[in-house]
C-alpha cells in the first residue's frame, strides 16, 4: 500500500528532476548540434576539454566569481545589520518587518525590469536624481559599460535578496538566550565584545546556511542577467549559467552546453562541501 501511494510522487520527481539531470549528463558526452539532430556521435570528454580550454569560459567564470563574492558579502553584511534592527523590541515592529520583506517578494524578472529602468541612460531615475543633486553633469549609460553594468546587476541582486538573508539571521538571533546578554551586561562587556563573544559564535550555523544558499543561487544566476542586460554589453555581464544557455540554445551546441552545466554542478558541490566542513568545525569548537 505504501509503495503504491508513493508511486505518483516518485514518478513526478523522476520526470521533473531526475530524468532531465540524467539526460543532460548523457548529452554532455555526445556531439549534439541541433535539437532535431539524428546523428549524435559519442565524443567522450571532448566537450569538457573544449570548455576548459576556452578563454571565453574562464572569462565568464571570473565574472561569476566576482558577482558571487561581492553580492553574497554585501547581502551578509547588510542582512546582519538589518536583522539586528528587526530584533529590537519596538512598538510596530511587525509593520517594519512587513515592509522589509517587500523586495524579496518581488519576482526576479520584475526586479530586473525595475532596475533596468532605474539604470536607463535616457530616462532612468538614478540619472535624474544624481543630476538634480549636482553629482552628474550629464546622463550616464550605466548599462552601457561592462564594469558598471556588472555592478548594477550586483546592486539589483543585493536589493532583492538582503531581506531574505536578514530573516534567516533574525531566526538565529531570536534563538540566542537573553541570559547571555544579561550576564555580559553585568560583566560590563562592551557592545563589540558582546557581539564577538556571544552573537557571532552562536550565529555561525545561520551564517553558514545563508552562505551556502546564497553562494549556490548567486553562482548560477540567470534570470536577473537575462532581464537586465542579456549578458551585455560586450559580454560584460555574461555569467557561467547565461553562457551555458547561449551555448546550448543560441549556438545550438547542446553537448557543450550540457558540459558547462555539469561543471557548474561540480563547482557548487565543492563550495557546499567547503561550507559544511567549516560549519562542522565551528560547531565542534563551540562544544
Amino acid at each position: 500500500m505504501a509503495f503504491w501511494m508513493l508511486m505518483p510522487a516518485a514518478l513526478a520527481v523522476f520526470g521533473i528532476i531526475i530524468y532531465p539531470v540524467l539526460r543532460t549528463l548523457i548529452i554532455s558526452f555526445f556531439q549534439v548540434d541541433s535539437a532535431l539532430a539524428t546523428e549524435t556521435p559519442f565524443v567522450g570528454l571532448h566537450n569538457y576539454t573544449a570548455v576548459l580550454t576556452d578563454p571565453g569560459f574562464w572569462a565568464t567564470v571570473a565574472r561569476t566569481l566576482y558577482f558571487t563574492i561581492v553580492s553574497t558579502g554585501l547581502e551578509l553584511l547588510l542582512g546582519l545589520g538589518l536583522a539586528a534592527l528587526l530584533n529590537v523590541d519596538l512598538r510596530g515592529r511587525w509593520l517594519f518587518r512587513a515592509i522589509v520583506v517587500i523586495p524579496w517578494a518581488v519576482p526576479t524578472i520584475v526586479n530586473a525590469a525595475m532596475w533596468k529602468g532605474i539604470f536607463n541612460a535616457q530616462y532612468g531615475a538614478l540619472n535624474g536624481v544624481l543630476t538634480q543633486l549636482g553629482l552628474l553633469d550629464e546622463y550616464k549609460a550605466w548599462l552601457g559599460d561592462p564594469i558598471l553594468a556588472l555592478n548594477a546587476v550586483v546592486v539589483a541582486d543585493v536589493w532583492k535578496t538582503t531581506p531574505l538573508v536578514a530573516f534567516f539571521l533574525l531566526a538565529g538571533l531570536s534563538s540566542i538566550p537573553k541570559d547571555l546578554y544579561e550576564a555580559a551586561k553585568l560583566d560590563r562587556a562592551s557592545t563589540w565584545r558582546t557581539f564577538r563573544s556571544i552573537t557571532l559564535p552562536l550565529l555561525v550555523p545561520s551564517i553558514a546556511i545563508v552562505l551556502i544558499l546564497r553562494t549556490v543561487e548567486a553562482f548560477k544566476v540567470f534570470d536577473l542577467i537575462y532581464g537586465m542586460t542579456r549578458g551585455g554589453p560586450a559580454n560584460g555581464t555574461q555569467t557561467i549559467a547565461y553562457y551555458a544557455y547561449t551555448t546550448a540554445f543560441s549556438d545550438q551546441e547542446y553537448g557543450i552546453g550540457s558540459a558547462i552545466s555539469y561543471l557548474i554542478v561540480l563547482v557548487i558541490l565543492a563550495l557546499s562541501t567547503i561550507y559544511l566542513r567549516l560549519l562542522r568545525r565551528s560547531e565542534m569548537s563551540l562544544l
